[in-house]
């Protein structure tokens, strides 16, 4: 007897021609690479997704997507390859599709984070009076350039995890180092951010200036630092939110509801998250492996929650994946893998949790119309690399699949 599941398919593309108050994307710095290697991303089906943009804004409902910058990019450092000509190929592919553009400045030659804050190395010989102004002049020819190329920023991050300052010196040194409960360096930290934002207003003036931090587990830190910025000029309180470092959702709705009630004139975008597809960290702050699995489905499931803790939160502007486009397989454009990637390692399609975020738009989840006929014998992974199982989710046919009925091809196979 046969029976039929039917699901719909949603039409974002026109959807996106209306105005949206939340933002759903990710940080995809690294597609040029991928794609220049030829690295295969697939569908669920298996078929070859030729345009992966199109696909995140088609599918996944992606509005919005994140491109970083480099210096001089210190191309010996995984992952640290965008140099202009690079981001602003990339950010012009971006708008071109229709989805906003959050560019971000790590005012360095490598990775800017809370470890790392190192000066551009063209940039050390400079007088510290003088650094001010080589900031604001940096910012103003990037955004010029961008603007130039039809790629003109949303969104302006002036720094990346600039919890403890940045341009701290050389790399390896912490001249110009900033802590919360310390006075030292926090009047020139707040010179740079304020020449950065002054090129910012003068070239993208729409744009909102994004200040991004990463204590999300600390409010009493967050607060110190956001007080201490008071008198610079920018838009949006951004943040990272990674549960292994920053722990628990109700933690994270704490932290969200503490900065809204005290800085209630700026709008809060988490413009980085994500979590491990097959893989945790042994020196993980938090243990969450209980309540998210690093795994497929404990990802889906993270990704699935957190929507859900922040959807009714006004305030909360978007969610960032970090990195949604690593995808290992069989390739090595990225190692060490970081395991975050929303595409399987095992057969480069792509994985449930993707299609999670969309949510926070109030867009269904897109899904596939599946048949069911009588059963036969089940496929081999080599002729069907991936099956459904009866309510209608991809699984990777492995070999290893558990005793139950799936579905390929509008057939119903029984294993």
């Amino acid at each position: 007897m046969k029976r039929n599941i039917i699901l719909t398919f949603v039409l974002f593309f026109s959807i996106l021609t209306i105005a949206q108050t939340k933002y759903v994307g990710g940080d995809i710095s690294m597609l040029p690479s991928y794609e220049a290697a030829n690295v295969a991303y697939k569908d669920a089906e298996g078929k070859k997704i030729t345009n992966l943009i199109e696909f995140f804004r088609d599918k996944a409902g992606y509005n919005i997507a994140r491109v970083r910058l480099f210096v001089n990019p210190d191309k010996t450092d995984v992952g640290v390859v965008q140099d202009l000509q690079y981001a602003v190929a990339l950010s012009k592919r971006i708008k071109d599709a229709g989805l906003a553009l959050m560019f971000d400045f790590h005012y360095s030659d490598t990775w800017a984070d809370p470890s790392n804050q190192w000066t551009p190395a063209a940039w050390t010989s400079i007088p510290q009076t003088a650094l001010p102004d080589t900031v604001y002049q940096y910012t103003k020819r990037v955004l010029e350039t961008l603007v130039a190329e039809g790629a003109a920023p949303d969104f302006i991050q002036t720094g990346n995890e600039i919890s403890y300052g940045m341009l701290w010196g050389p790399k390896g040194t912490k001249t110009y180092y900033c802590h919360y409960d310390k006075d030292a360096n926090w009047a020139r930290f707040v010179q740079l951010l304020q020449s950065a934002g002054k090129a910012c207003r003068e070239i993208c003036p729409d744009a909102k200036i994004i200040i991004h931090t990463e204590r999300t587990n600390n409010w009493g830190g967050t607060q110190k630092i956001y007080n201490r910025l008071a008198s610079v000029d920018y838009d949006v309180i951004g943040l990272s939110y990674y549960p292994e470092w920053h722990g628990d959702l109700s933690s994270l709705k704490s932290i969200l509801n503490n900065i809204h009630a005290n800085f209630s004139d700026k709008e809060i975008m988490i413009v980085e998250t994500g979590y491990y597809n097959n893989w945790y960290p042994e020196n993980a702050t938090y243990k969450l492996t209980s309540t998210w699995p690093a795994s497929p489905d404990g990802q889906k499931k993270f990704l699935d929650d957190l929507v859900a803790a922040v959807k009714d939160m006004d305030f909360m502007k978007s969610i960032l994946y970090w990195f949604p486009e690593e995808n290992p397989y069989q390739n090595r454009v990225y190692e060490p893998w970081y395991n975050h990637g929303l595409f399987n390692p095992n057969t480069g399609q792509v994985s449930d949790a993707l299609f999670s975020l969309q949510t926070l738009r109030g867009l269904p989840t897109a899904v596939e119309t599946v048949g069911i006929d009588a059963a036969s014998r089940f496929p081999s992974p080599q002729d069907a690399p991936f099956v459904y199982t009866v309510d209608g989710r991809s699984v990777s046919n492995n070999g290893n699949l558990p005793q139950g009925i799936y579905i390929h091809n509008g057939k119903k196979y029984i294993r």
